[in-house]
């Protein structure tokens, strides 16, 4: 990909959008770097020269802010990768009705929003959209109800898009991505293991049964995501992408041949 495009990227300051932000803008192309924290968007842009926008994208007019800021600077938008994310745990009785609609508002409902406000512009380019989903929009997680509905739903939306304007030029895909080192992956870890250096120790638990034995790390899940919107993939569209070192081809019910599984004291 030789000319130079524009993408918007969000939740950029951290993890898989910081690592997006970084593939993209050392392959020659302009980014807009999205999120709702300034200072960490503010260290990606000094890094990398995106454009930073600090806002939240969730509703109708900051989604509408973030596309404008793009259009207004560089004139076109080619790309939009829907990153930006958040995951309250819990399984549906122990979810309250606020922390669902905050999940479900920043997951689903803010992608749908920014997408909406960003469609013409995309269509005029023929440009593509990729949504970083998760396995857990996949296969049913235990204790985490509303993140893996949102998750979900954010698949059906990426086809969604792909099948209603894949004749216009849209292309639309998504990626699950499984265990992938970043902060929000970190405090998980805290939270499950227990604080105190102890990370790689949750980290190897949660990832015993992952064929390839290991997290990933953003960088991995940003080279996926960079494919999807470059030409290399031309003909690829409505595709969902797992990107989990193969952690969803393991048959649990054999698990135990391989494995010696014990409770956690």
């Amino acid at each position: 990909m030789t000319d130079k495009h524009v993408f918007i990227v969000t939740g950029a300051g951290s993890g898989i959008g910081a690592a997006t932000a970084r593939r993209l803008a050392a392959a020659g192309h302009q980014v807009v770097a999205a999120g709702r924290r300034p200072e960490p968007l503010a260290a990606i842009a000094a890094e990398t020269g995106a454009l930073a926008v600090a806002g939240d994208a969730a509703d109708a007019d900051g989604a509408n802010a973030v596309v404008a800021a793009a259009v207004d600077t560089y004139g076109r938008l080619d790309g939009l990768v829907l990153n930006a994310g958040v995951m309250i745990p819990g399984a549906l009785g122990e979810t309250s009705a606020e922390d669902w609609d905050t999940v479900l508002r920043i997951n689903l409902t803010g992608p749908a929003l920014l997408a909406k406000a960003a469609l013409a512009h995309l269509l005029a380019a023929r440009g593509s959209v990729v949504a970083v989903s998760s396995v857990a929009g996949l296969r049913a997680p235990t204790g985490a109800s509303a993140y893996a509905a949102s998750k979900a739903g954010l698949i059906m939306l990426t086809q969604t898009l792909a099948a209603d304007y894949g004749a216009a030029g849209l292309r639309a895909n998504a990626v699950c991505p499984g265990w992938v080192r970043t902060e929000m992956a970190d405090q998980e870890m805290d939270d499950f293991i227990g604080h105190g250096g102890a990370r790689d120790a949750g980290y190897d638990q949660v990832t015993r049964l992952v064929p390839q034995r290991r997290a990933a790390a953003a960088a991995e899940i940003a080279e996926a995501v960079a494919w999807l919107l470059f030409p290399a993939a031309s003909y690829v569209n409505g595709a969902v992408l797992p990107i989990d070192g193969g952690a969803t081809v393991v048959d649990v019910g054999t698990s135990a041949y391989g494995f010696r599984i014990e409770p956690r004291g």
